[in-house]
């Protein structure tokens, strides 16, 4: 199953034979899919798909949740390791679908795909588009056989970093990554060694994903002899970085492992920040 879905091909299938999602995040996310949503979408919020913790240092803004929770999510969803799981987002799967999918495809979840251009795509599809509420399925119990894969530690990032056959991809946009800008972590720059590929490049100007035959001379180009298992992707908290993810798979390149603390981890702990004026040490980043 091909990893993302058009919305033509979504208008053909039968409703009755898979489960959609509608995956938002940030700000008023409940109250735009209340004014808006594919008909029989249940609702995800990005806080569902993650933990809360009270020191971003320890694992980032959005840490994962444990596998045990993520699996009462879904099964309170009606998902079982057979139900066909589409999901979208308001961002263009920048955002929470494609976090949704990337933990779904970590658990061995195999029938998983979102749908490309997202809810704008749908609209411009002729999906039904409501303001009704779907009621929630009878839930089950999903059974796992495994957590969550395809991770790396920091102190894997560290090392990784520091090889010259290994990579490390922050997909934030640029001015981020050169420390010209952060608006959401406590210092700008980027994980010394790593390189940037926004991951806004994966998409086209009509805002869905590349083909996978340019994402993938796009991400060979990048990664030279590396090989995708030798990959790790990391944006500002483990969200963003799913978009990268899905691109890779959609090329028909998968393997690479998420960082899930990214760069809201890293700038955090005592470690050193790059920038475009060189590299800061950890004793003077927070002397700026």
């Amino acid at each position: 199953m091909k990893p993302l879905i058009e919305a033509v091909e979504l208008k053909e299938l039968d409703t009755y034979i898979y489960t959609l999602i509608d995956a938002r995040g940030f700000g008023n996310s409940r109250e735009r899919y209340e004014q808006g949503n594919i008909e029989g979408a249940l609702y995800v919020d990005l806080e569902d798909l993650a933990l809360h913790p009270e020191d971003a240092a320890a694992g980032g803004r959005h840490p994962l949740p444990t596998v045990e929770e993520f699996a009462v999510l879904i099964g309170g969803l009606g998902i079982t390791p057979d139900t066909h799981v589409v999901v979208y987002d308001d961002k263009a799967a920048a955002n929470p679908a494609a976090r949704f999918w990337w933990m779904l495809r970590s658990i061995g979840h195999q029938k998983v795909q979102v749908l490309n251009g997202g809810l704008q795509a749908a609209i411009d599809a002729g999906l039904n588009i409501t303001t009704e509420i779907s009621a929630l399925p009878e839930a089950t119990i999903y059974p796992l056989t495994q957590g969550f894969t395809g991770t790396a530690s920091i102190s894997e990032v560290e090392a990784a970093a520091k090889d010259s056959n290994r990579i490390v991809i922050d997909v934030r946009e640029t001015p981020r990554y050169l420390g010209q800008t952060e608006p959401l972590d406590l210092i700008a720059g980027h994980i010394p060694g790593a390189i940037n590929v926004p991951y806004n490049t994966n998409m086209g100007a009509d805002n869905r994903y590349l083909s996978p035959e340019q994402l993938k001379a796009n991400y060979e180009k990048a990664f030279g002899d590396v090989k995708p298992e030798q990959v790790i992707v990391h944006c500002g908290s483990g969200v963003t970085a799913c978009h990268t993810l899905l691109a890779l798979a959609q090329a028909g390149l998968p393997g690479a492992k998420l960082y899930v603390g990214s760069w809201s981890e890293w700038s955090r702990r005592d470690l050193p920040v790059a920038t475009e004026n060189g590299i800061i040490e950890p004793g003077d980043k927070f002397k700026m």
